[in-house]
């Protein structure tokens, strides 16, 4: 209440000083009698009205912000608002909410130096019309307002300072009420930056968890393509270890050591890792030592991988399916059998491991489905994106050549140089 009353009587008081400066500049100039008695009635109707503006501009004050104060009373409001958000992101984010600010007009938007500046059109709470020129409240009231938002950078968030004020200088604040529409401005503003950096981090929160969605359907769909593995080839193996216990000890002996070799590094990984060239050349080359035994010279075996390439990341599986697909589409249907060659060499970033054979090749009819090669693919595809590649093509003077492209960071100097075995 005291409040209340001290911000009408300084109004007041305000108008008063005002037109006792005019009487008395009236008298210093133009010398002779004082202003006369219509004068002063249109002084104290003047007066009447600034009253009851500020009066109510105490009521309004009272609806908006529940509670009067000497903060919420001024004409010229000012909040600093942290935004947890990057700077340039904070600045499109409090451009655009002054932009839909009802009754904005020649808005000015600096990006360089974070600043946005606006004039807003009074909104007269009370009426829809504009007091003409000859009635006292055009006179006592402010005609429109302005805003300056500025953004000042921070360590991964950023602060907004605001200032909501009327467009004419500070010195009217002793005249003139705003019906609380600069406190109307600030809060406007703040509740709309809140809005939209809750709604900005519901957002982010949905991509993220699209983001895991899509990851854990990746990984469930790598595991199902890892899963493909031919069976037949254990069973295979396991009745020729058979047999060959009873004819030959030694080679049964040697063919399991390569089936236990070949199982350790067929043991499921966790989602995120991926193999290594040299543990998948190591299972490539104990299953291929076991098939040796089995086709006996029908088979043989040559690798080209330099040492220095062995510790390069390569995904699982996938040496071992080229090499699975050389041996029964090229070489096991050739009566006399064949070579596989597993190549691996760099070009610039990337490394390049071919598989290849001189088979039947593209000629020949084949019983297979296609569907290795598809994994492949879709393997390559959803771990790399577009950065890894697969080609296949006829080899000369027969059989095939399938390789794998992928990025390989941090490739060792001495990779140049193979190994031959």
């Amino acid at each position: 209440m005291k409040t209340s009353f001290f911000f009408v009587f300084r109004i007041a008081a305000a108008w008063v000083f005002a037109y006792l400066v005019f009487i008395t500049l009236w008298n210093g100039f133009l010398g002779g009698p004082g202003p006369n008695g219509l004068v002063f009635l249109v002084f104290l109707i003047t007066l009447g009205f600034v009253i009851a503006s500020a009066v109510s501009h105490i009521r309004r004050i009272r609806l908006i912000a529940g509670d009067i104060n000497p903060g919420t009373l001024a004409n010229r409001q000012r909040r600093q608002i942290e935004i947890p958000l990057e700077a340039g992101v904070a600045f499109d984010l409090v451009d655009a909410t002054i932009r839909e600010l009802p009754r904005s007009e020649d808005i000015e938007s600096a990006r360089d130096s974070l600043q946005v500046r606006a004039k807003v059109a009074r909104i007269n709470p009370y009426s829809n019309k504009t007091p003409g020129r000859f009635n006292p409240l055009y006179w006592i009231h402010i005609k429109r307002n302005q805003i300056l938002a500025t953004v000042t950078p921070g360590d991964g968030i950023s602060s907004l300072t605001l200032v909501c004020e009327p467009e004419s200088g500070a010195w009217s604040d002793w005249f003139k009420v705003d019906d609380g529409t600069n406190l109307e401005n600030a809060e406007a503003i703040t509740r709309a930056i809140t809005r939209r950096i809750a709604e900005h981090r519901r957002n982010e929160q949905a991509a993220a968890q699209q983001t895991v969605t899509e990851k854990e359907l990746t990984v469930a769909k790598l595991s199902l393509l890892h899963a493909q593995v031919e069976p037949h080839f254990l069973y295979n193996t396991l009745a020729s270890a058979q047999y060959l216990t009873r004819s030959d000890p030694a080679r049964a002996d040697e063919m399991l050591g390569n089936l236990i070799t070949y199982l350790r590094h067929s043991l499921p990984r966790t989602e995120d890792s991926l193999s290594t060239l040299g543990e998948e050349l190591e299972r490539a080359r104990a299953y291929l030592e076991i098939l040796k035994i089995r086709m006996g010279n029908r088979l043989n075996l040559q690798i080209e991988v330099p040492e220095a390439l062995k510790s390069i990341p390569f995904p699982a599986m996938m040496l071992q399916t080229l090499v699975e697909n050389a041996i029964k589409h090229g070489l096991e249907p050739k009566s006399g059998g064949g070579t596989v060659w597993i190549i691996a060499r760099t070009i610039d970033d990337s490394l390049a491991v071919t598989v290849a054979d001189d088979g039947q090749g593209f000629n020949a009819g084949s019983s297979g489905t296609g569907i290795g090669l598809k994994n492949v693919r879709e393997r390559l595809r959803l771990a790399y994106g577009g950065a890894a590649s697969f080609a296949i093509v006829a080899n000369f003077p027969s059989g095939v050549a399938a390789t794998i492209n992928i990025p390989a960071n941090d490739i060792p100097a001495k990779a140049e140089e193979g190994s031959h075995v």
